[in-house]
């Protein structure tokens, strides 16, 4: 019996040894939707290339989803390492499985903020310059599982709108992610979608970060062309997860080397971040509280 349990003993220390090193061989990378998938690709390229380096992985690989649910679900299945979330996206998580992922930074914006805000946009020839103008209308949002192109709007027009979002909007619908949706408000397909951008800096470069940031800087939008409808309150920026069931030397690593990386390569860190961020801030699961009951509480999950 007491051989049993120490063969036992011996297996457990070995399948733990093997999970650390399979920690270091490969690093998954999930990156959201709601961007061309050659593009986040590309922006991303930078962040591989310097965990091989630094970090000694022989091998980083990307998954880039389709929309935000797919990594969501990959983070979950703990076939992922890595990945930026919205505050939403980690809420649907935590609330599925709270011990999948830990939250452990986030960024800060120039003005020293660790939020942003849902902006709401039409197109300028529309003839819509304030919320009154939408009644009746199509509105869309970015995703199901965005925080600032649904979540957020969901639950804080209503004091703007002095009703429902269903009852108020003629129809609404999903543009299929952030950058998608305003190509389709700039097409007509929606009176008005809700994005997201830091509400720093100049509204012609789509301000200092963010999606409307991001296709100014592509090239495929002109802010003149666009009219700020409706800006949220401030809402916390999306966390840096981690994958709880890595060895803890592992993410110690990862954690520093995210936290360097605004002074080592600050074109990389602009280019995975989306934006002209100053550096990284920790934080932990206390800091998405308001988002995940605020979640619980209108989407259930």
């Amino acid at each position: 019996m007491l051989k049993k349990a120490l063969l036992g003993a011996v297996a457990l220390i070995a399948l733990a040894g093997h999970v650390q090193a399979e920690d270091l061989k490969e690093f998954r990378v999930g990156i959201i939707g709601g961007e061309n998938e050659a593009d986040r690709l590309r922006n991303y390229q930078c962040l591989g290339d310097h965990l091989k380096a630094e970090l000694g992985f022989e091998k980083v690989s990307f998954f880039p989803a389709a929309d935000y649910d797919g990594v969501i679900q990959g983070l979950l299945g703990g076939t992922l390492d890595y990945a930026e979330l919205g505050a939403s996206g980690f809420a649907k998580i935590y609330l599925a499985k709270a011990d999948a992922v830990e939250p452990i930074l986030t960024t800060v914006q120039t003005d020293g903020s660790t939020g942003y805000h849902s902006i709401m946009v039409a197109r300028k020839d529309s003839g819509i310059t304030k919320l009154e103008d939408l009644k009746g209308k199509k509105l869309g949002f970015a995703d199901p599982d965005s925080t600032s192109g649904y979540l957020v709007p969901l639950v804080t027009l209503p004091e703007a709108i002095g009703g429902p979002v269903k009852e108020y909007f003629g129809e609404t619908g999903f543009g299929g992610g952030h950058e998608n949706l305003v190509l389709e408000v700039m097409k007509g397909t929606f009176d008005a979608g809700t994005t997201f951008g830091s509400g720093v800096g100049e509204w012609k470069d789509g301000y200092t970060s963010g999606n409307l940031h991001k296709m100014v800087e592509k090239g495929i939008l002109d802010m003149n062309e666009l009219v700020e409808l409706w800006k949220s309150p401030l809402i916390p920026n999306g966390p840096i997860v981690v994958r709880t069931s890595m060895a803890d030397e592992t993410k110690a690593k990862f954690k520093q080397f995210m936290l360097d990386l605004p002074k080592k390569d600050a074109a990389c860190f602009a280019a995975v971040m989306g934006g002209d961020f100053t550096s990284f801030t920790e934080v932990n699961v206390d800091f998405y509280k308001p988002i995940i009951d605020a979640r619980k509480a209108t989407i259930g999950g």
